[in-house]
């Protein structure tokens, strides 16, 4: 056996959270001892190896991500594709140019809105899993029964659907991107494109198994590289403004055709409050920021003004190109751009969108993988989800969770549209954690907090928040909606035994013993030191 598994061993005795036979309630969790309720065989095993191995000092995850890996992390996974592709979804609902230009710069205050509100509630929760962590810690003690419920449901539907959905569509879009200068106008064979995304998913998933560090870094070369494409593009569109393509900035034409119905206006902010999507995922890392008090804040404030102002120039650019009309006719607004400017250059644009994914998929991932290891350590998911790797200290088995359901889902058709069913309760789970901050605000008047904003922030959030729920219902309601909130409760089907009740399945803890020896993964019952 080699040392991590003799350590490992040990660690499987002597830290009951690791086999999921922990009598206590999951916010309760005993940290430390023995199990009285191990088996007969683990308690022989147990004298059996009490002299031959030593107990190692517990596991935690470590601070590897600094203040630019965080910047990276934010700017990398809000710009995917979308931005290179069709940002036509705001201007259709404006009907002007310079209407669709003012809701992009609103949608970037209310994303930095919104993460100012998590910088203040990643201060004072320590634990990573962004929403999920807030909900527990605002809602959890309240009432024993329901309190949890928000907490739990944020796992379960974001686990289950929102995370490996959102990873698997942005890695299909790498695969197009990547395949497209192989094939001719009708686009690579279904299964080219699958096995290429397969690959994609696999490769992320195992950069982020193998070390935290290199997934940053990663991030921050991708990032690097997308900023550079979009710079291209800026650049661009700047020197077509000196050779006089004005007119579409004229006051004139630049509000011509606006929009006077008001639901259009909401619908234009809830399609660019999704392409700015992304704008927490750095909380979702708490424990592994270096001094969090200092960089989780300043990442935010340099991160979403950068994507704010780069999100509004590249738009400016494309106008400089395009009309309205002509935007909106686009299959592939800025491959147009790039024929038009670029010429014979133009193969860059497809060559940006691709890099631009796989960041936006390495980012995904990295933050996904955070939430399911911070639910399954609070018992509200297997046990063997908040499993660190011994050498690699990375979430190994949450890593690997992510990845396989990623690759189920790109087996159907097309699950772009799972996505837009299930993505009002992002924006549900988002105006819960706003009150949750609220709340919070009088339930833990002693807490120290590092960065304490207006309360009124948190108000206008949540009433945002809310209007994205219930906007895109009221305009346009269909059954599939229905289906997702249907789902969404059904959740309440296996939290009430598994979690309230904590009933345990016959067999599990022999299950989850063999994968943590076999993958030499152990529980984290600590945050580390800042």
């Amino acid at each position: 056996m080699t040392e991590n598994g003799a350590n490992l061993e040990s660690s499987c005795i002597d830290n009951k959270g690791f086999t999921g036979d922990d009598g206590d309630k999951p916010a309760l969790r005993q940290r430390q001892g023995v199990s009285e309720s191990n088996s007969t065989a683990s308690l022989a095993k147990q004298d059996e190896l009490a002299n031959e191995v030593e107990v190692v000092e517990e596991l935690s995850l470590k601070r590897k991500v600094g203040l630019i890996s965080g910047i990276s992390l934010i700017v990398g996974t809000m710009i995917g594709s979308g931005i290179f592709i069709s940002p036509k979804g705001v201007l259709g609902n404006t009907g002007s140019i310079g209407a669709s230009l003012c809701v992009w710069a609103g949608c970037g205050l209310i994303s930095m809105l919104g993460a100012v509100c998590y910088a203040e509630l990643g201060l004072i929760v320590k634990e990573a899993g962004a929403e999920y962590a807030y909900l527990i810690a605002g809602f959890g003690k309240l009432h024993r029964f329901v309190g949890p419920i928000p907490g739990f449901l944020v796992a379960w539907i974001s686990v289950l659907v929102l995370k490996p959905s959102s990873f698997a569509i942005i890695a299909l879009a790498f695969a197009e991107y990547v395949s497209e200068p192989f094939f001719d106008a009708c686009g690579p064979p279904v299964f080219i494109k699958k096995v290429i995304t397969a690959a994609c998913i696999l490769t992320v998933t195992m950069v982020n198994c193998y070390s935290v560090k290199l997934a940053a870094r990663v991030q921050v070369i991708f990032t690097f590289a997308k900023l550079s494409a979009l710079l291209i593009i800026i650049i661009g569109g700047f020197v077509r403004l000196g050779q006089g393509y004005t007119e579409n900035f004229t006051v004139e034409n630049a509000f011509s055709n606006t929009e006077k119905d008001g639901s259009l206006f909401a619908l234009a902010f809830y399609n660019g409050l999704w392409a700015y999507d992304g704008w927490n995922n750095l909380n979702y890392v708490t424990e592994e920021i270096q001094n969090p008090k200092r960089n989780l804040p300043l990442a935010i404030m340099i991160a979403i003004p950068l994507v704010t102002i780069f999100y509004l120039l590249v738009n400016i650019s494309y106008f400089t190109v395009m009309s309205a009309p002509q935007l909106m006719a686009s299959s592939a607004v800025a491959v147009t751009w790039g024929n038009t400017v670029l010429g014979s250059a133009s193969f860059i644009i497809p060559i940006s969108v691709a890099l631009s994914t796989f960041g936006a998929c390495n980012g995904s991932a990295f933050s996904g993988a955070r939430l399911c290891f911070a639910a399954a350590r609070e018992g509200h998911l297997p046990g063997l989800l908040s499993m660190v790797h011994v050498g690699s200290y990375t979430p190994l088995t949450a890593l690997i969770f992510n990845g396989v359901v990623a690759l189920l889902m790109i087996i159907p058709g097309d699950i772009a549209s799972l996505i837009d069913f299930f993505s009002f309760t992002a924006w549900l789970f988002y105006g819960l954690t706003f009150l949750a901050l609220i709340v919070m605000r009088f339930t833990h008047k002693d807490a120290p907090r590092p960065l304490k904003i207006p309360i009124v922030f948190p108000f206008i959030a949540l009433f945002i928040a809310m209007y994205l729920v219930i906007g895109p219902i009221i305009n346009q309601p269909q059954m599939e909606f229905l289906y997702a909130f249907i789902f969404l409760v059904a959740g309440l089907i296996f939290y009430v035994p598994f979690v309230y009740f904590e009933v345990r399945i016959p067999g599990v803890d022999a299950v989850t013993l063999f994968f943590q020896l076999f993958m030499e993964v152990s529980p984290t019952e600590t945050i580390p030191d800042e």
